[in-house]
């Protein structure tokens, strides 16, 4: 047996070991279909609200749960109620247990009409599991400066009043309280649930 061919078997010998051992160098990072943040993942601000009961919410009480966060307002149009809908058609696509490890945060973005309760009532219209938050001005404001939300008031002439032009994103916080992924507006449903899945196993 030449050099060459001992080499060979010892380099197999090696690969076979190292495949037995199930070491994590074989395994291909998760493909998700939405956008992700770069590692190191950066850790989601905390954000402190009321409630509908007048309880104050920490978004750190999420630990160990997937959290889906987005802004809008109870007198939103078109996006906001869209957006919803296909969050909790998502979470409907889990399957049997998977919902369970899923919270949507509904956080406003238009506190001079929107009380805690005005919020929670609206969310539930999708879905009993969705948690609705309001809060004061500048609680709020420091919310949407941490997370990027853009916010502009639109004087309207209809009844509903003025309009809130607003980010229209999801994002998507891990179990250890990580930013990992965000949807843009009307992404389909199937994408999302896709990537919950893969964070969920």
């Amino acid at each position: 047996m030449n050099r060459k061919t001992i080499w060979v078997g010892v380099a197999s010998l090696l690969f076979l070991a190292i495949v037995a051992s199930g070491t994590v160098l074989l395994i291909r990072p998760a493909n998700f279909r939405g956008t992700t943040f770069g590692e190191p993942y950066p850790v989601a601000p905390e954000i402190g609200l009321t409630r509908s009961d007048g309880s104050r919410f920490t978004l750190s009480e999420m630990q160990g749960r997937v959290v889906l966060l987005f802004f809008g307002y109870t007198s939103c149009p078109d996006v906001c109620p869209t957006t919803l809908a296909e969050l909790k058609t998502a979470l409907d696509g889990l399957g049997e247990g998977k919902a369970d490890q899923v919270n949507v945060l509904f956080v406003t973005v238009d506190p001079e009409r929107d009380t805690p309760e005005q919020v929670q009532e609206y969310v539930e219209h999708f879905s009993s599991t969705f948690i609705g938050l309001s809060g004061s001005l500048s609680e709020l404001e420091k919310v949407w400066e941490e997370y990027g939300v853009f916010r502009e008031i639109v004087e309207g002439e209809s009844a509903a009043g003025y309009i809130v032009n607003h980010t229209a994103r999801v994002t998507v916080i891990d179990q250890q309280g990580n930013m990992r992924i965000s949807f843009g507006f009307d992404t389909p449903v199937e994408d999302i649930i896709h990537d919950l899945k893969l964070l969920l196993k």
